[in-house]
């Protein structure tokens, strides 16, 4: 991944909050300060890739149960270095679902945020720069949930996200979605 393209991509994305202000100066800052920005060795955190996905009349959106974190949440995951953000993005949404309808409907941010990883086992805690990209998909197409990533995968209204997730950035991306359809 070009460490620049990454970050003039970030430094063009306009936040929608203070949080997600917040979050593009610690990503920027990250990028500057780490050679080694995607892989897991660096103890202080790693940029991710995130896919918030809706279906064709955008009035649902794929939300996963995560195994590890225990909360409903976007799909997304980990960057491989060869890929792009959006293609890392992709690739995760793909995996983690096994919808093969997805398609990418910007090539623009549509979210960002950091967030903390609590220690696991050997992994110490550490952050999650993560970029979140706009997806669609057939929400007629079977889902294949992938065990060791999730407990469950579900096509949820968007007025039903807040009964899944009370997290913050789920529900900012869940008003942003709905701004698209006013």
């Amino acid at each position: 991944m070009n460490k620049e393209t990454l970050i003039n991509l970030v430094k063009k994305y306009n936040p929608d909050d203070a949080q997600e202000k917040e979050s593009k100066e610690k990503i920027l800052n990250f990028l500057y300060e780490n050679d080694d920005f995607t892989g897991r060795d660096n103890n202080i955190g790693h940029i991710t890739g995130s896919a918030w996905v809706v279906n064709q009349d955008r009035k649902k959106v794929l939300l996963t149960h995560h195994l590890k974190l225990d909360r409903w949440l976007q799909v997304g995951g980990h960057v491989e270095s060869d890929n792009s953000i959006l293609e890392s993005a992709l690739r995760e949404a793909m995996e983690e679902t096994g919808l093969t309808s997805i398609k990418p409907l910007s090539e623009e941010i549509f979210d960002i945020d950091v967030h903390l990883i609590p220690k696991r086992g050997n992994v110490e805690a550490h952050n999650h720069y993560d970029i979140r990209f706009l997806f669609e998909a057939d929400k007629n197409e079977k889902i294949n949930r992938q065990e060791d990533e999730s407990k469950a995968i579900k096509w949820v209204t968007l007025d039903e996200v807040s009964f899944y997730a009370g997290e913050g950035t789920v529900l900012r991306m869940t008003d942003k979605t709905k701004l698209l359809n006013s």
